[in-house]
């Protein structure tokens, strides 16, 4: 399952549902407040940009927002929504590709890092990252806790979400870290679409390595957008860091 085959256009198609989901106010509009705090006066990039679910609203907001994105029909679907002046974007993916400018900020969300596949992409785009900010610029991740404390001896798989038309589960690879996630959904006729995505998981303690690494300091963690408190019970975060200021 390689990134830029799983991006297809159909999945561009059926990707946005707006006022729900991913798209719902409840959950879009503490994205966006959180971001257009720490972009401030500066621009913005984001990281596989995708259909602009959060570029979009971000830029209504008035700041200027650039986007990476791997998959050429993700971006279509974007333009549907904003054209080119509004919100550049340049093919290529996350870790390597390099878009004109300065940011203050460079965000990824929704478990996005997750979507490279080894220790060495993921510090690579934190590197990325890094170049593309200014000095005192910050680097914002949205990332899921593993949930390695549901998995007893012997079992690979944990079901996180069970709806009368959706069921997912992801099924761990502890070795490598690595997990995939299965979406399973139904419809009126009974028949069921599976879709998966493999993923590296990262914990906490190591994506703050990776940050290092790349010369960043750690700035905050949350639970969630709003600010709530990360605590051992917290099923993601919301990670910032920051480019030391020149003294």
């Amino acid at each position: 399952m390689r990134q830029e085959t799983l991006w297809g256009a159909d999945v561009a198609q059926r990707y946005d549902t707006p006022g729900t989901g991913m798209f719902a106010p409840d959950t879009l509009r503490p994205t966006v407040d959180r971001l257009a705090q720490l972009a401030g006066d500066g621009a913005a990039l984001e990281f596989a940009i995708g259909t602009g679910r959060v570029a979009v609203p971000l830029a209504e907001r008035g700041v200027p927002v650039t986007g990476i994105e791997l998959s050429e029909p993700m971006v279509e679907q974007l333009r549907t929504k904003a054209d080119e002046a509004t919100i550049p974007v340049v093919i290529g993916d996350m870790a390597t590709t390099v878009a004109p400018g300065t940011y203050s900020l460079v965000y990824l969300v929704y478990n996005t890092i997750s979507n490279l596949l080894t220790q060495a992409e993921q510090v690579e785009c934190f590197r990325n990252a890094a170049r593309h900010l200014a000095p005192g610029g910050r680097f914002v991740i949205e990332l899921w806790v593993p949930e390695l404390r549901k998995l007893p001896p012997g079992q690979t798989a944990t079901v996180w979400r069970t709806d009368s038309d959706y069921i997912g589960l992801d099924t761990y690879d502890t070795l490598r870290q690595h997990v995939v996630s299965h979406h399973i959904r139904f419809d009126e006729t009974e028949q069921a679409r599976l879709e998966r995505s493999p993923h590296r998981y990262i914990w906490p303690a190591e994506l703050d390595l990776m940050a290092q690494l790349a010369g960043f300091e750690p700035e905050s963690r949350h639970g969630d957008w709003s600010g709530a408190g990360f605590t051992a019970e917290s099923r993601s975060h919301v990670s910032v860091y920051r480019v030391p200021p020149k003294s």
